[in-house]
């Protein structure tokens, strides 16, 4: 079953447009308070930077009631993708406390927190963008000391687009 399918299923309808610019507003209002130097496209989506991460936050659907704040850092791109750092990135979701490591279809290595926005407060979101761009920050340069690749902040837009 596919996702969506899953959600209309178990949750009923999508979640109205109205409820997902009201999370996006709160979102962004928190970051000009916490983040004064992030980054707005104008569609939702936002990012961060901190030390050697970006990170990435975007407002997505989730249930006629609810909607969910996604924060994304794409950790290490071109790394060898071994069942030896595969099994790393594994143990390491089970220690963390927030979110995990992802694996995108070119085998960027990402780290990833999502969390129910609709009744978001400001020390809640700080934590999970916190969360994620220290993460990233701290293991992108053991991801790459051990499978090679290169850090997000070491890209430039030719390495971007031979990806």
């Amino acid at each position: 079953m596919a996702t969506q399918d899953f959600l209309t299923k178990t949750h009923g309808d999508v979640t109205p447009e109205e409820l997902i610019k009201q999370t996006t507003a709160r979102v962004e209002a928190m970051l000009k308070e916490i983040y004064p130097d992030f980054t707005s496209f104008g569609d939702g989506s936002f990012t961060i930077t901190q030390g050697s991460s970006m990170v990435s936050i975007v407002v997505r659907p989730f249930t006629p009631h609810e909607t969910c704040v996604e924060c994304t850092s794409n950790v290490v791109y071109g790394a060898e993708i071994s069942p030896a750092i595969m099994k790393f990135l594994l143990r390491k979701n089970a220690e963390l406390h927030f979110g995990g490591f992802g694996l995108l279809f070119d085998g960027t290595i990402t780290f990833s927190y999502s969390f129910p926005g609709t009744h978001l407060d400001k020390e809640e979101f700080h934590t999970a963008v916190t969360s994620v761009a220290i993460i990233s920050d701290y293991y992108d340069d053991e991801i790459v000391a051990a499978a090679g690749g290169k850090r997000a902040v070491d890209m430039n837009i030719v390495d971007l687009e031979a990806n």
